[in-house]
């Protein structure tokens, strides 16, 4: 039997953020969610409300609410063009390296893998930024897989100042780190930070990673915080919806990012909400996975749920699923997207393998054209520095 380590136990040189009770609150929030008991009134009264609490948004995730979709999408249409009016955020993904140190079951990443394995170096880093760059992007989320070793918070920074020569926005999608690396990499030209929690049922977690730094669930769970507070201008959150229970997956995902957004007002909150895709050795996960209808219920609730979020819908997806809700209510989209390291340039291939499967692969110029065929603005980017 293979001997673990506590998955509730911080390793010595990870940050603990002693004043912070966000995680109790969660945990005992998706613990007590019980969605079965919600009912269509309760569903007609969130329905009904400007304002949503924790309760209202449990009630528009019950199964109650999938018989009244079209008028979730009706309010989530609202208020998303209230608040953005018709603009959809452009951006796309670079992976700077796939090696990690972890052995995720549902990782194509692994460490128990066999794939090939490849680091960009900063003349490559350079070369595939120069590339996307071109197609009229300003926005980049850069990538790795969790290894300290081979994607060092150092080369990470790197990677960021190179960014910063092609881009106006830089966020990061790495291991979690402690809020004075965060404040590094914010200084290196970072914006952001997203981190899938994967899982908020902590058996269900500490099953899925066997081994490894990110075995750890409080050291992960409080990562928006600790880049918060290394002066992060926003962080993201996300489930990987199927590993466990979507809908008290869903519900856990929303009460983090309410309650952080109370706690820190000035930070800007997104959601990602990824399903999960077929990888390689992939082991079984504990599921099911939401069919479109049910994801779609998930991505209304957010927007009803946090108005000023902003929600990013993956190429996990179909484009026209995706095509579908931009608009209604998620606000930002990937396009010309690699989940393998390498290959945005014309013509080269990709030198490591990908972490998954995507099911939208249209270019640019593809997804720039959707988004105007819906009479939808596309804005390469949201932010202006003084």
């Amino acid at each position: 039997m293979l001997n673990r380590t506590d998955h509730m136990a911080y390793l010595p040189d990870m940050e603990i953020l002693k004043d912070s009770t966000i995680m109790e609150d969660v945990v005992a929030h998706r613990r007590d969610y019980d969605y079965h008991r919600y009912t269509v009134d309760d569903v007609r009264m969130a329905l009904s409300k400007e304002n949503r609490t924790l309760d209202d948004f449990a009630a528009l995730l019950s199964p109650a609410a999938m018989p009244f979709l079209e008028e979730l999408a009706g309010k989530a249409q609202e208020s998303t063009k209230k608040h953005f009016g018709n603009s959809i955020y452009m951006f796309t993904p670079l992976y700077l390296a796939n090696y990690c140190e972890n052995s995720c079951v549902y990782c194509g990443f692994s460490r128990c893998s066999k794939i090939r394995r490849a680091r960009l170096n900063a003349e490559e880093i350079e070369k595939e930024m120069r590339s996307i760059a071109a197609s009229g992007l300003e926005e980049i989320l850069l990538l790795t897989g969790e290894s300290w070793k081979m994607s060092g918070v150092e080369y990470i920074g790197e990677a960021c100042t190179i960014a910063r020569c092609f881009f106006k926005m830089v966020g990061l999608e790495i291991y979690p780190v402690n809020a004075r690396e965060y404040a590094y990499l914010r200084s290196c030209g970072a914006d952001y930070v997203t981190v899938f929690q994967e899982t908020y049922d902590s058996d269900t977690y500490e099953t899925l990673h066997p081994d490894g730094r990110k075995r750890v669930f409080p050291y992960r769970f409080n990562t928006q915080e600790r880049a918060l507070r290394g002066g992060m201008r926003g962080v993201g959150f996300g489930a990987l919806l199927g590993l466990d229970d979507f809908r008290k997956d869903a519900f856990a995902t929303g009460a983090h990012a309410w309650l952080l957004q109370r706690k820190y007002p000035q930070a800007e909150i997104s959601f990602s909400c990824p399903r999960l895709r077929p990888v390689a050795n992939q082991a079984q996960a504990g599921g099911p996975v939401p069919h479109e209808a049910e994801l779609l219920q998930v991505i209304l609730a957010y927007r009803l749920l946090l108005p000023f979020a902003g929600i990013t819908i993956s190429t996990r997806e179909r484009a026209h699923f995706r095509d579908h809700v931009i608009g209604i209510a998620a606000t930002k989209i990937s396009a010309g997207v690699s989940t393998g390291i390498g290959g945005h340039q014309k013509c080269k291939q990709e030198i490591g393998d990908d972490q998954f499967e995507i099911a939208d692969t249209r270019s640019v110029n593809e997804v720039y054209s959707a988004i105007k065929e819906r009479g939808l603005q596309p804005v390469m980017n949201d932010y202006v520095y003084a």
